[in-house]
């Protein structure tokens, strides 16, 4: 069974978070937002991962925004901002990132994402959907959201 789980802010988590960078995702590499967090001792943190046995395998950031911010859902209400899920290689296509996506759906919030190297797919599988683009709003971003029950577009 895959458990998703908040990942600690500490220098365990920082050793693991390194190990991503080995495999070359340095443009979703959440390294430094996790080197910062230490440096502000935030005890809630951000991060959620999977483990498989003793290896952090999949992970990604998940961030309440203020429904003060809310550009995008109707009613406007709290979301949250889903910034960048990584699946070790070795791991991927084993339903690892489907299970975080999975885990921040079950918040009941309505959830926004910009789809990164090759994963519009993966996030259109997943029940996203695209928005219609505003330059203002979106500042050169595509982001996709995911709508709970009772929620659209604004």
């Amino acid at each position: 069974m895959v458990r998703v789980e908040r990942l600690l802010v500490n220098y365990k988590t920082l050793e693991e978070f390194k190990k991503f960078k080995e495999y070359g995702l340095q443009e979703l590499s959440m390294l430094e937002d996790l080197q910062s967090n230490i440096i502000e001792n935030d005890s809630e943190s951000p991060f959620y991962g999977i483990y498989f046995g003793d290896k952090l395998v999949a992970r990604m950031s998940l961030y309440r925004v203020d429904k003060k911010f809310d550009y995008y859902f109707s009613p406007k209400q709290d979301f949250l901002e889903l910034w960048k899920l990584e699946v070790l290689p070795n791991y991927q296509q084993k339903g690892f990132g489907r299970e975080l996506v999975n885990f921040a759906k079950s918040f009941q919030l309505p959830i926004k994402t910009n789809p990164r190297i090759n994963s519009k797919d993966f996030w259109l599988k997943m029940g996203f959907t695209q928005v219609k683009y505003d330059m203002d709003r979106d500042k050169g971003e595509n982001p996709l959201v995911w709508y709970p029950k009772g929620v659209s577009e604004q």
